[in-house]
């Protein structure tokens, strides 16, 4: 069966946001285009480092030499996008990302790809039918300044989990947290 694309190249919007408590959030990347959504879930460190490689990608993009590209190097405030994802129904769990530069349109370029489900038995046998609709892949193009958004946004959330202990570094629950600091 072929891959089922679910592409977006100037989407309308394009974030990452939870659902749930701190210590249970689901994170997922939502993007839509006039009335299409697409959410597929993320892991929360998926989340982060995706944030960090835009921001990577951008800030190496401005000091290129002779760059023609005009490239934020902070959100621009009209791309500030703080409300809630909209009505999600997951497409699927991602797995292996991809992020890249297109230079012919000026945009990043995200592919997440969904959770291979390997089997128990790794012999070489062809896919069934029910093996070959797991075919998917989410393709976004956005332009820098929502790309920029898009990377503060996402640290956002990230950041707005449970808090660190200041001691061990592991998350503090909501009912408290014994800490487990290291023998010396």
């Amino acid at each position: 069966m072929p891959t089922t694309v679910h592409e977006f190249a100037w989407p309308d919007r394009v974030v990452v946001g939870t659902i749930g408590v701190s210590g249970a959030r689901t994170f997922y990347l939502q993007v839509r285009t006039g009335t299409q959504i697409v959410s597929v879930a993320l892991e929360k460190q998926q989340s982060a480092l995706l944030a960090e490689k835009i921001d990577e990608i951008l800030d190496q993009l401005i000091t290129l030499e002779g760059n023609p590209f005009s490239i934020p190097t902070s959100t621009p405030i009209e791309l500030v996008d703080n409300d809630p994802l909209e009505a999600v129904q997951e497409q699927f769990r991602t797995g292996a990302m991809s992020l890249g530069w297109d230079p012919t349109t000026a945009q990043i370029v995200i592919e997440a790809h969904p959770v291979a489900d390997v089997g128990a038995d790794d012999d070489n046998e062809s896919l069934d039918e029910d093996d070959a609709d797991a075919s998917e892949l989410l393709l976004v193009r956005m332009p820098v300044g929502t790309a920029r958004a898009f990377a503060k946004r996402t640290r956002e959330v990230v950041d707005a989990g449970r808090p660190a202990c200041p001691l061990c570094g592991y998350p503090v629950d909501a009912g408290g947290h014994i800490c487990t600091l290291p023998e010396v």
